[in-house]
This record gives structure tokens, C-alpha cells and sequence, in this order.
């Protein structure tokens, strides 16, 4: 079994993902740096999986069997195009065990993280302990977080095969959603954004991400 790396050494690796990972791929606001400095992702995988948390990788969530935290870059990007701005509602789904609620919370938002995965739900909330602006709710992800909204952001960490019209009917005037759309062959990250004109939508960049359950597209069969 591995060992746990020392604070100063779990300090330093976090320094180098945002210089190293973060910055270098294109990351600037301030404000999502900071608070990928501040917030300690070793908190959140999966037990003695410490030492590779700042790893430019998913990485398996605390308390759950099946779900995975973004790699680091991944979600960055995601949440810098989302713009997250200090006072705004942000639902958070399938984050895992809250590494992403906590990274929302410390941009300034006010969070609801909802989990399906009831051990993933459980780790988030203890790991959460004592962040007044995150609320775990468990549920299910494809229903989004029925009369908690109005949402400004909407963070999905994973991929759709479906469109997640139930979320994004939760998006406030001038709300945003990120997250990964999955087609077959290719999986693309997406900003939707609502406004009085309707729903529109941006291609942000390609990428890899685990498919989330709830989002998966129904087998069809040929004749």
C-alpha cells in the first residue's frame, strides 16, 4: 500500500497543478486559480489515493464504487467558461464526494450538490462538514434539484448522451450550464446558456470523460 504523502508535499503538488496543469492549459481567472490553491483535493479520492490526486487524470471519488472526480484541467476549463461569479446559486451534479461544491463555494457561490451515489453522498457530506454555502442533497442527477433552483451556474461532471433538458429547465434568466456532450465517436465540452431568446449552445473544447449513468442513451435495436 502506498504511503501518504506529507502535508508539505500534498501542498507542493497543488501548487505545481495550478502552475503546471491549470496555467498552462489555458486557465486564468484568478478567481477559479485561487481556488484550486486553497481547496485540499486529497480530501476527496478514494482512500490511499492521496498521492496521485494532482495527477492530470480523473481520479475515483471517496465513498463510491463507480464515480470519478474530473481531472483537474478538465473541470477548471469548465468552470472558467461558466464564468462563476461571487453570490450566484450553483447546482452541482454528480460531483462525487464535493471536491467541485467545494470549488464552486470558494468562487464565491452558494451550492447545492446533488449525488445519486448514496456512499459518494455520504463522504461529500462529511468531508463538507462545516461549509455553511454547500448543501448535499441526494437524488436523482437526470431530475436536477426539484425546488432548489433557480440555478446561475450548473456544473455537470461527466458526459450526456441525452440532452439534460430537466437541468437545464433549472437555469435562472442569464444561467449557464457546463458540462460534456457525448456523441458517438467524440465527446465535446459545452456551455448552454439561457436567455429571454432561448437555449443556445458552444463548443468549449474535446475531451474524454466517464459517461454519467442517468444521462446514457437508450439501447436501440435494429431490424
Amino acid at each position: 500500500m502506498a504511503s501518504t504523502p506529507s502535508a508539505q508535499t500534498l501542498i507542493d503538488q497543488r501548487r505545481h497543478m495550478v502552475n503546471g496543469q491549470l496555467r498552462v492549459g489555458g486557465v486564468n481567472d484568478l478567481s477559479a486559480l485561487a481556488a484550486f490553491l486553497d481547496t485540499p483535493r486529497e480530501s476527496f479520492v478514494a482512500a490511499g489515493q492521496a498521492g496521485f490526486a494532482y495527477l492530470d487524470c480523473d481520479q475515483p471519488a471517496l465513498g463510491s464504487s463507480g464515480r470519478r472526480l474530473l481531472a483537474p484541467l478538465t473541470l477548471a476549463r469548465l468552470l472558467q467558461a461558466a464564468a462563476v461569479a461571487p453570490g450566484e446559486r450553483a447546482l452541482d451534479v454528480a460531483g462525487g464526494s464535493g471536491y467541485s461544491a467545494a470549488i464552486l463555494e470558494q468562487m464565491g457561490a452558494s451550492v447545492v450538490a446533488l449525488e445519486s451515489d448514496a456512499g459518494a453522498a455520504d463522504a461529500a457530506r462529511r468531508a463538507l462538514a462545516g461549509h455553511a454555502g454547500i448543501e448535499v442533497v441526494e437524488g436523482d442527477l437526470a431530475s436536477g434539484a426539484q425546488g432548489k433552483g433557480p440555478f446561475d451556474v450548473i456544473l455537470v461532471n461527466g458526459a450526456f448522451e441525452t440532452r439534460p433538458d430537466a437541468l437545464i429547465a433549472q437555469l435562472a434568466e442569464g444561467g449557464r450550464l457546463v458540462g460534456v456532450e457525448a456523441r458517438p465517436g467524440a465527446q465535446e465540452a459545452v456551455l448552454i446558456e439561457k436567455s429571454g431568446a432561448g437555449i443556445s449552445r458552444r463548443t468549449l473544447f474535446e475531451t474524454r470523460v466517464a459517461t454519467i449513468e442517468a444521462f446514457r442513451r437508450a439501447p436501440s435495436f435494429a431490424f
